[in-house]
């Protein structure tokens, strides 16, 4: 009895050291508990997948996507934000890796995080805004804003929706494949919403909506930003919904070193991240499997090397397989993925209903949408009409959801109209004619009717322009316009050149300095046929004032020449046809203009006028040769019709240019306004080569006949009078092309630079 219990005191003792010195250790991260067959086949563990945000970064979830399905881990919950949101929303809707993989591959994420609208989605009016002006902000009441975000998000939008088309019938996404849930954040109060509700594409637009690159989005009254400012990794939220384990993909920045604070982009981001960096610290410690790949040499904007980040979550992932077989053990198997179903491209609409428009009325959001019911059409037609309504800038967001019928869809569109009516907008030039020059706009839209437009252009510089237009857009009806243009310009020419206005005695002098003035009021009326096809007609005044100041003497005896000083009344038509994809770069499309002035009366500072007409067409065409090399062929011919008197409206060629007035045509090889007649024929061809993004280097040729009577005489035909040659640089840039153009001329034997920076206005 007494050795009985010797032996249970020290067996106490025993244990009491062993529980002090060796305490039973918690189970650590990564530490998955093995179980028996039995077990397993007793238990099936449900498996959370968190994917944080990270831009650009976000692209490795797809990599360790492939890892944890090659492992064979079934995810039974699905919780994301920003980034991971839009990746994981596609998983959660059916998609595999390797099919996400082949999705963001072939994104241009470009055009998705610049909005960059196709150019045929816009209207004449449209492209020249697009391409005339590099900022603009709003200014309502005289007041400069600030725009929410580069860009609306619109064409994520409309791709995410037809991804996603096959669940467009789900509100709970608790009834996707697989469950999933994205975290946005309230910009009024700062806090959290958890979105697993709605309809998809919104919820993840939401969630993504990156501060100061996309607009924010309105959700059921809330105003939702990135949720990534409020909850970057929402691990706690997975487990609440159900999860037993948990595998967080973590691609979120960490604070920067100070050497690296060296920006005002790196120094707000740094603040950004502060609240996520340190709420990391608890959340890891509650992840079961955390996969952190090597993704501090990309930034959130590194789409470019979309294949470089990808590698790296498999990396990352790769280094945790054993653990993820271990948790697939404990799982019993899962029914195998069923392909996503291919959308086909046609549709079937048989209605559409719109919502949120107040100013804009029902036929004018038709009209744009160029959408009528029941009409079978495509998802690529239905895409350029969201754009074409979204170009207009006068929504800051177009949502649609196709709602499937007994017989075909719905259209739902809710529209979010702009509330800002005024823009100040701003562009820099400079060209070897009109020199440097600021342009500064104001644009008021909606100042009589819902659908003007009035706005007025004011380039400051060497040589003051400046433009008033208003017009009433009634789209595919006749839109109808009024508009001031004054252009001025000084420049030194050849003393030949002052011999087409009059004869001029011979005096011992080379060149002259000519200041030449057109004052141009114009009525019009304007119908679109598409967006790429228009037809115009009008009326217009102009004055034209061609003045000398380096000989003669005026009635005051001031040193000047006066060689036109008229005022001209005439009436108009035009014809547009444009699909070029790019205004300066051109790969593809065709470009026709066509126009007839006839000129009616005058009020002849010449004593030469009689009725006359001025016609001209312009013909191009591009298409690509090779991947990054395109051909562009154009063809331009004009005609004086009646009396040849009076050719201070001739046609002038030389110089460099993508914007000119009355009967200006670019030729390279002559400096501007070199050649004149009363009709010309030109041929213009052009290789362009972008040796790297925006970067383009060309070489072109052109050759021209000009002269008097040249095509009833036939002479239009014969061998080239006038050549010229070309070798040229461009950049493209947020303010427009910078071109640089080496130009030879055999019949001059002389060379000619042309420089040009910024859109042309």
């Amino acid at each position: 009895m007494y050795i009985r219990d010797v032996l249970r005191i020290y067996l106490v003792r025993i244990s009491v050291f062993l529980i002090c010195f060796f305490p039973q250790t918690h189970q650590s991260q990564d530490e998955i508990p093995i179980q028996s067959r039995d077990d397993a086949q007793n238990k099936d563990v449900k498996v959370g997948l968190v994917l944080s945000g990270g831009g650009a970064k976000g692209l490795a979830h797809i990599g360790a996507l492939k890892i944890i399905e090659d492992a064979g881990v079934r995810i039974d919950y699905i919780g994301g934000t920003s980034m991971g949101a839009i990746v994981g929303a596609l998983y959660a809707s059916g998609y595999r890796a390797k099919e996400l993989d082949s999705i963001f591959r072939s994104v241009n994420f470009d055009t998705f995080i610049q909005d960059l609208l196709p150019r045929d989605a816009k209207t004449f009016y449209e492209r020249e805004d697009a391409e005339k002006y590099a900022i603009t902000l709003p200014f309502d009441n005289f007041k400069i804003g600030l725009p929410q975000g580069l860009s609306k998000g619109q064409n994520f939008y409309n791709q995410f929706s037809r991804f996603t088309a096959h669940v467009n019938d789900i509100n709970d996404f608790d009834d996707l494949p697989i469950p999933f849930f994205c975290m946005a954040t309230n910009i009024e109060t700062g806090q959290q919403v958890l979105l697993d509700k709605g309809y998809l594409p919104e919820a993840v637009a939401a969630s993504g909506a990156l501060p100061s690159i996309f607009s924010p989005v309105e959700l059921n009254g809330v105003l939702m930003t990135d949720g990534g400012v409020s909850n970057n990794y929402p691990v706690n939220e997975i487990k609440e919904k159900g999860a037993e384990i948990v595998i967080g993909i973590d691609v979120q920045d960490s604070l920067l070193p100070q050497g690296e604070l060296n920006s005002l982009t790196n120094i707000m981001l740094q603040i950004s991240n502060f609240r996520t960096f340190n709420a990391m610290k608890d959340k890891v410690a509650q992840t079961d499997i955390y996969i952190k790949p090597a993704i501090m040499d990309f930034s959130v904007m590194s789409f470019d090397k979309a294949n470089e980040i990808i590698k790296s979550g498999e990396k990352a992932a790769a280094l945790k397989s054993e653990k993820l077989k271990a948790i697939a053990r404990q799982q019993k198997p899962s029914k195998p993925k069923e392909k996503v179903p291919e959308n086909s491209e046609n549709l079937l609409i048989n209605g559409l209903y719109i919502t949120g428009n107040q100013r804009y009325t029902r036929a004018y959001i038709r009209g744009k949408l160029k959408l009528q019911t029941p009409r079978v059409t495509t998802y690529e037609k239905l895409n350029e009409g969201i754009n074409n309504l979204s170009a207009t800038g006068n929504f800051d967001r177009v949502s649609h959801r196709l709602i499937d019928g007994d017989q075909g869809k719905e259209l739902a569109l809710n529209v979010k109209e702009s509330d800002n009516k005024m823009l100040l907008r701003f562009a820099l030039h400079y060209d070897d004619l009109y020199q440097t020059a600021a342009l500064v706009n104001v644009t008021r839209k909606s100042l009589l009717v819902n659908n003007d437009v009035l706005s007025l252009d004011v380039a400051l510089g060497d040589n003051v322009r400046y433009n008033l237009d208003y017009y009433i857009d009634k789209g595919f009806y006749w839109s109808t316009g009024l508009k001031y243009e004054y252009n001025n310009f000084q420049k030194d020419f050849d003393f030949s050149f002052i011999g087409q206005f009059r004869e001029i005695p011979d005096l011992d002098i080379n060149t002259i300095d000519v200041t030449y003035t057109d004052h141009t009021v114009q009525a019009y009326a304007e119908t679109l046929l598409n967006q790429t096809f228009s037809l115009g007609l009008g009326a217009e005044y102009k004055r034209l004032q061609i003045i000398s100041d380096t000989f003669g003497e005026d009635e005051d005896q001031v040193p000047r020449t006066v060689f036109e000083n008229s005022d001209y009344w005439s009436a108009f038509g035009y014809l547009k046809f444009d699909t070029y994809d790019n205004k300066y770069f051109p790969k593809r499309g065709i470009l026709f203009e066509g126009d007839i002035h006839t000129y009616l009366f005058s009020s002849d500072f010449t004593n030469t006028f009689d009725e006359f007409s001025i016609a001209k067409a312009h013909l191009g065409y591009a298409r690509p040769l090779f991947q990054n090399i395109a051909l562009n062929i154009s063809l331009e011919a004009g005609t004086k019709i009646g009396n040849n008197a009076i050719n201070s409206l001739d046609f002038l060629l030389g110089g460099f240019g993508a914007k000119t007035i009355n009967n200006f045509i670019p030729f390279y090889g002559y400096d501007f306004l070199s050649i004149a007649g009363s009709s010309f024929m030109k041929g213009l061809i052009t290789l362009d080569y972008e040796i790297f993004k925006k970067n383009h280097i060309n070489v072109s040729a052109n050759f021209a006949n000009v002269g008097n009577k040249l095509f009833s005489t036939g002479r239009w035909f014969e061998d080239p009078e006038y050549s010229g040659y070309a070798l040229g640089y461009g950049l493209e840039t947020f303010a427009g092309p910078v071109q640089v153009k080496y130009t030879y001329s055999p019949e001059l034997d002389e060379s000619t630079w042309f420089f040009s920076v910024g859109f042309w206005f």
